[in-house]
């Protein structure tokens, strides 16, 4: 699989639609990454979703929930073809293993979707508030495993077979774009897993280009995730009742909201010219394709918390959805 001889040239290949195009999306068991499964799936993709927490295994994420069954189950009830893999991502032999499974199946891979996280527990408890030599170093390098290593290897081992595609596209998924992390993150450690796949998308973009491809980084804003509704103890029917409590929460977003605009991207011709190489947020996605989040609104978070910094408590989050 990792020898690229034998790589048909682009020439050879139709250009394939949204309809029938084969997609990974590598993390997708909850939150953006089952979102953006099953929007593919709803543009007609067949969709391999992986992660680590199963019917029978929960993961150190530690929520049983949320299943990588579930999620392919999702996928086909849209109108795609969901395929659960589970998958550690940081287990090289478990990835080969996910590859040369895609490529038996298949043939190749049109779109691969780097969405793996999981560092939610460390971020809270180890990570925020703490200068970098006050941070416990194992949890420090595995926040760096979870959100650089994981994607670092499924890249490694994907790209043979996505550059075979008539159009190969790379979507690493983070927190926060190029010009929005330009600032400190708070934590030395939390800082370099969110700016590395800002600096995989770039470099890779490079790469990619030569076969026709495109690499782009996707951040969502202040994403409505599974487990954020479950911290704050409310529903996606009741989530505006957190707003008397933390009044940000008012600009938060559904994972739908970043899935909708990756889809379009995903079925844009010029998706190459207009997006290799480059970091965008959900709100950039919807403002270009004229998507919306589920409510009809269009939220861009990232702004919001600029001019919360630049003007504070005077800013209102209606003003950006």
């Amino acid at each position: 699989m990792e020898n690229t001889n034998d790589v048909p040239s682009r020439d050879s290949l139709p250009v394939r639609p949204p309809a029938g195009r084969i997609v990974l999306v590598a993390g997708a068991t909850r939150g953006a990454g089952r979102a953006l499964a099953v929007e593919l799936g709803r543009a007609g993709a067949t969709v391999y979703v992986t992660g680590r927490t199963t019917r029978e295994r929960v993961s150190e994420v530690g929520r049983a929930s949320e299943t990588i069954e579930e999620t392919g189950e999702l996928v086909t009830a849209a109108g795609g073809v969901g395929i659960a893999v589970p998958t550690d991502h940081l287990d090289q032999e478990q990835v080969r293993a996910l590859f040369g499974r895609i490529e038996e199946e298949q043939g190749r891979l049109d779109v691969l979707v780097n969405d793996l996280w999981g560092g939610e527990r460390l971020t809270a408890e180890s990570i925020f508030g703490k200068k970098s030599w006050e941070t416990p170093l194992a949890d420090g390098l595995r926040m760096l495993e979870l959100g650089v290593r994981s994607h670092v290897i499924t890249a490694a081992l994907g790209l043979p077979l996505l550059v075979r595609s008539a159009a190969p596209l790379l979507v690493e998924v983070t927190d926060g774009t190029a010009l929005t992390n330009r600032r400190y993150r708070e934590n030395l450690y939390y800082d370099l897993a969110k700016n590395a796949p800002i600096r995989m998308a770039f470099g890779l973009g490079e790469e990619l280009a030569e076969h026709g491809g495109a690499a782009v980084c996707v951040t969502p804003g202040f994403l409505r995730s599974e487990q954020m509704l479950t911290h704050f103890g409310v529903a996606e029917e009741n989530w505006r009742d957190v707003i008397m409590v933390e009044p940000t929460f008012a600009i938060a977003e559904s994972p739908q909201y970043l899935a909708r605009g990756v889809a379009a991207l995903a079925a844009d011709p010029r998706r190459a010219e207009r997006w290799n190489r480059k970091s965008t947020s959900s709100a950039e996605l919807a403002r270009v394709y004229g998507v919306t989040d589920v409510d009809g609104s269009r939220p861009d978070a990232w702004a919001y918390f600029e001019a919360m910094g630049e003007r504070g408590d005077s800013v209102s989050a209606e003003d950006y959805r």
